[in-house]
């Protein structure tokens, strides 16, 4: 793999933003409608280049999962993305799961996606992350389509226990989930038989920032693998305009820390070796099948034989 250090040299993780704009996350589903999503202020473009410019500081090229709802309206952010040296990648087009959709609805909103996002940049796109970390056993299907659509990996599994997402038994580390692409989960931390999370969004602004740092760290030099961070555009916009009515749970997740985001990520940028997606996942020979490592080689067969048996492969 590409991300491997030279000798003495620590790892390479990777920094990766889920673009979208604070009223498409999913928690807000029930109370903003997506016919109202045009007429609501759109604030992605001013923080993707908040998010550049910190990037740009500190030398770091990411991976930007972009959603084709905000390519079609952004189109000029998208090429700000690429002509700075990062990766463009895929999180489907309209913002829905991947779980409320059936195959032929999945395949048009990915195909949509990719199509338009390679036309804007030029470059193919390679990755995709399923809103919403939606992908599951119920719809393992997920990934023959991707795979179809010329999708070489996903990120769209996070092997923990959540209300909305999680699937806590799968590989913690990257895995070929078909022939030809391969599954990078977010990263999570093995502690006392239970999977932590310990790769961004709402945890990483609710927990301290050393214990994040302590997390990331502890993967790479125990597990000896490349971590999975993520984060989106409104996290860094405490001044986003506040959704009326929605429950507390979700306003809690929301907007928690959301002032102290911005300069969390700054000490993240430095604290670590960053990179894009592609270049630390993906063989730099092109091949269709990526190396699988460590864990997730162990873990493979596993889950390959049990999804089979399940008919889910």
């Amino acid at each position: 793999m590409t991300g491997m250090p030279a000798a003495g040299q620590p790892l390479r993780n990777a920094m990766t933003i889920d673009v979208e704009d604070y009223f498409q996350v999913s928690a807000f589903a029930p109370y903003i409608d997506r016919a109202q999503w045009d007429g609501l202020e759109c604030r992605v473009e001013r923080n993707l280049e908040r998010i550049l410019a910190l990037l740009d500081r500190h030398g770091v090229k990411a991976t930007f999962f972009t959603l084709g709802w905000i390519a079609e309206r952004y189109p000029q952010a998208v090429r700000r993305i690429v002509d700075a040296g990062h990766e463009l990648a895929s999180h489907g087009h309209g913002h829905q799961r991947a779980s409320e959709l059936d195959p032929a609805q999945f395949r048009a909103d990915v195909t949509r996606a990719k199509a338009l996002l390679e036309d804007l940049s030029g470059r193919p796109v390679l990755g995709y992350r399923a809103p919403s970390f939606s992908i599951g056993p119920a719809n393992w299907w997920a990934f023959d389509v991707l795979g179809e659509t010329g999708h070489r990996y996903s990120s769209s599994v996070y092997p923990i226990r959540h209300d909305h997402y999680g699937m806590p038994d799968s590989p913690r580390f990257a895995y070929e989930v078909k022939p030809g692409l391969i599954e990078v989960p977010v990263t999570t931390l093995r502690l006392r038989g239970r999977n932590l999370p310990s790769s961004g969004g709402g945890y990483f602004r609710l927990l301290p920032y050393a214990l994040s740092r302590w997390m990331i760290r502890r993967v790479n030099e125990q597990d000896g693998q490349s971590a999975v961070f993520y984060f989106h555009p409104w996290e860094i916009d405490a001044e986003q305009p506040r959704v009326p009515g929605i429950d507390a749970k979700s306003r809690f997740r929301h907007y928690v820390n959301l002032r102290h985001t911005l300069g969390r990520i700054d000490r993240l940028l430095g604290d670590f070796r960053w990179g894009r997606m592609d270049e630390i996942f993906l063989p730099p020979s092109g091949a269709a099948q990526a190396a699988t490592t460590g864990a997730a080689a162990a873990a493979l067969p596993r889950l390959g034989a049990a999804l089979s048996h399940e008919g889910r492969l």
